[in-house]
């Protein structure tokens, strides 16, 4: 079964196979990263976070539990409905799209994981940028979790084979037209599945050239979940904090 649609990740984030084919996400990873993380931004308990694209709420859980009130939004009703079963007084989840400004100001917002560059309009980059410039109170600072493509593009494997739930999901990597993308193929009760997952291949660079058209300033940049400092070739991530 071929899924198409005007945006991929629309269909591909909407389906339980996205989360079959990725439950393996370690959520003390995340626990640990976020420690790291809001310490470093000197946050305090109680302040408030958007989690931007949050998914089925992995790091907005681990904020809550940190103390945070703590807002998660996605553009997957499915994700956001699983999310909805761990809200609290201080932990709420929405379906909002990341490219229009969410209806109240935060301490923080937090884009992590490489939930950037999925629209096929470059404006649509510029324009998220913007909102969550608009979704900060006056002191606070952003954080966008990228990937590093230099990294990533020279460690790319091509293909891979993954069974999960039974499911093999057939994988391959590969770079096209400024973009990284995986095409992901499996079968499912006799019925043929493929989903493309597409990511533009943003470069620390890139992001300054959209924060000078944002008005954003960058303040600090690091390369791994251990806020160590960013190496182009060999840091796994690009992490940005800005305001």
């Amino acid at each position: 079964m071929q899924k198409e649609t005007e945006n991929w990740f629309t269909s591909w984030f909407d389906t339980p196979y996205y989360h079959i084919l990725y439950k393996d996400r370690d959520y003390d990873e995340a626990l640990i990263f976020m420690e790291k993380l809001t310490g470093f931004l000197k946050l305090k308990r109680g302040e408030t976070i958007l989690d931007l694209a949050c998914g089925k709420g992995r790091h907005a859980r681990s904020l809550n539990e940190l103390g945070y009130d703590v807002t998660g939004v996605d553009l997957s009703p499915a994700s956001i409905l699983y999310a909805k079963g761990y809200e609290n007084d201080t932990l709420h989840f929405d379906v909002h799209d990341m490219c229009k400004p969410y209806h109240k100001k935060f301490d923080a917002v937090f884009n992590l994981f490489t939930s950037f560059g999925y629209f096929e309009n470059e404006h649509d980059n510029l324009r998220t940028l913007t909102a969550i410039k608009a979704d900060l109170k006056l002191t606070g600072k952003a954080v966008i979790d990228f990937m590093n493509v230099n990294y990533v593009i020279s460690n790319l494997v091509e293909k891979e084979t993954k069974t999960v739930d039974k499911i093999t999901f057939h994988i391959h990597r590969y770079v096209k037209d400024g973009y990284i993308i995986k095409d992901i193929s499996f079968k499912e009760n006799n019925e043929n599945y493929f989903f493309t997952e597409k990511v533009k291949a943003l470069t620390k660079e890139d992001f300054l050239d959209y924060f000078d058209k944002a008005g954003i300033e960058l303040l600090f940049t690091f390369g791994d979940y251990n806020l160590g400092a960013f190496d182009k070739e060999h840091s796994p991530r690009l992490i940005l904090i800005f305001n």
